[in-house]
């Protein structure tokens, strides 16, 4: 138990009983217990294995390498088409976490030996994201956005791709990306 994590649990909030539930079956295991964007996040040997995070209409178990897993009680949520590797289990109350707690269990351990196994989910590279047309002609016409969005790092690049392609209309992607060109010369990401 991390004491810089425990405001996340004592704070008043529709899914207190049940983040506590999850804390107390996540500290059976070996995991050390971080704070990590502002959520309990649970690690072996620095490296990210579950994550307690909670939303308006469910609290959850993200596991950063759920597509490794087994899953085979099919309780395993991927949380957008764009989520490449990891998984999220979700509850909408006590008795569920308290009648599966067996079962979460075993997907944490699963969850642990795939990070001591070192196993790597295979990601799209950079160049499978689709390029708006939009952004691709901002390129062409500003050589030092080019240069500066190339420096960028992969996830950087793929968020910048996701967040300019998901608008409908053309209009708002050139309107999104003249947003984001002074982020990307400071070589910041969407969420920086």
């Amino acid at each position: 138990m991390n004491p810089k994590v425990n405001f996340y649990f004592e704070k008043d909030k529709a899914w207190k009983q049940e983040v506590n539930k999850l804390r107390a079956i996540v500290l059976q295991s070996s995991l050390n217990e971080e704070l990590k964007w502002g959520h309990p996040c649970y690690t072996l040997n620095g490296a990210n294995v579950v994550l307690i995070h909670d939303f308006k209409g469910y609290c959850a178990l993200l596991f950063f390498k759920g597509a490794l897993l087994n899953d085979a009680d099919s309780l395993l949520v991927q949380q957008t088409k764009n989520v490449q590797s990891a998984r999220q289990m979700r509850f909408t109350n006590i008795d569920d976490i308290v009648k599966l707690e067996k079962t979460i269990k075993s997907y944490i351990f699963e969850a642990i030996e795939v990070e001591k196994a070192g196993l790597k989910i295979a990601l799209k590279k950079t160049k499978e994201f689709t390029m708006p047309d939009e952004f691709e002609a901002k390129l062409k016409e500003l050589p030092d956005l080019k240069k500066a969005f190339e420096s960028l790092t992969p996830g950087r690049q793929r968020g910048y791709l996701l967040h300019f392609s998901s608008a409908k209309q053309a209009k708002t992607r050139e309107a999104r990306i003249d947003k984001h060109i002074s982020r990307i010369l400071a070589g910041k990401g969407i969420d920086d």
